[in-house]
């Protein structure tokens, strides 16, 4: 009799133990299919050239600001040179052009009559023109200021460089991109919760992650969002035009899983982020 007393008592331990898992799972979604994110910024030269200079290495950290890089600045100095001289020679013709019309309204004035109508209309026209060309002189200098300030390649946010492929005497071209940072600033996690658990999931809900590199510490955070989409696999385009179609079976129904975004409170000075982390995510009641 005793033994089955114990029996039973241990029976109703496991029931009551598996109930109180499943509302506490209930009540507090958790999922362990998340991952670190960040925004990645693809840093990318406003003009083409050879790099001179290297200013960082492979996953390094910089501030917002830094020099990364710079490209060769002897043909962009050179285009400032000529587009300055090109100034120059515009506001000499502007002068010129000034002069002219002075004289000619001069004369007029002593002598009414000797420069005509047209003459004097063809010089005002020449000082307008004079003025428009120098106002596009001008337009070139900025321009090339521009390009030589963009020959020096700074970090636009506080982060880490990962994956440098780059070095000195390597070519670059614009608008392609050539180091990727990560913001550090950016940082949060990405769980992935069935539908079926969302019915509780609420921004600013308080919730638990717990990284896989360091399961043995519980980070603090709020739901910041949660998704309104995800990509669908069936009627996508495939082979010969005809739609992608994955065979199921009906009698079971898979939950499709939404991404919600949970931004850490406090980060630990000795807790490192890196995009890609495994984390296990839960949300609190």
């Amino acid at each position: 009799m005793k033994r089955y007393l114990v029996t039973l008592v241990l029976a109703i331990a496991a029931i009551g133990s598996a109930a109180t898992y499943y509302f506490h799972y209930v009540q507090n979604p958790w999922t362990r299919d998340g991952q670190v994110r960040a925004h990645v910024v693809q840093v990318t030269p406003r003009v083409t050239g050879a790099i001179t200079q290297l200013n960082i290495q492979d996953n390094a950290q910089v501030n917002k600001g830094d020099v990364l890089f710079v490209v060769d600045q002897r043909p962009y100095k050179v285009a400032l040179l000529k587009a300055k001289a090109a100034k120059e020679q515009a506001d000499a013709l502007l002068a010129k052009a000034q002069n002219e019309l002075l004289r000619a309204v001069a004369l007029e004035q002593r002598s009414p009559g000797a420069v005509p109508t047209l003459t004097l209309n063809n010089y005002e026209t020449a000082v307008d023109t004079a003025k428009a060309n120098l106002s596009v002189a001008e337009a070139s200098v900025e321009d090339a200021l521009l390009n030589l300030s963009y020959t020096e390649v700074k970090a636009p946010a506080n982060g880490y460089v990962t994956n440098l492929r780059h070095h000195v005497g390597a070519q670059v071209v614009a608008n392609n991109p050539v180091v990727a940072l990560i913001d550090s600033d950016s940082f949060w996690i990405e769980g992935f919760f069935k539908e079926t658990d969302l019915s509780d999931v609420d921004v600013n809900k308080t919730a638990n992650v717990t990284l896989l590199s360091d399961q043995n510490r519980v980070l603090e955070g709020h739901v910041e969002s949660v998704g309104y989409g995800i990509s669908k696999v069936d009627g996508s385009t495939g082979y010969s035009l005809l739609p992608t179609v994955n065979p199921n079976f009906q009698w079971i129904r898979l939950a499709q899983r939404i991404p919600v975004k949970v931004k850490l409170t406090v980060v630990p000075n000795d807790v490192q982020l890196r995009v890609g982390m495994t984390a296990s995510v839960q949300i609190n009641k």
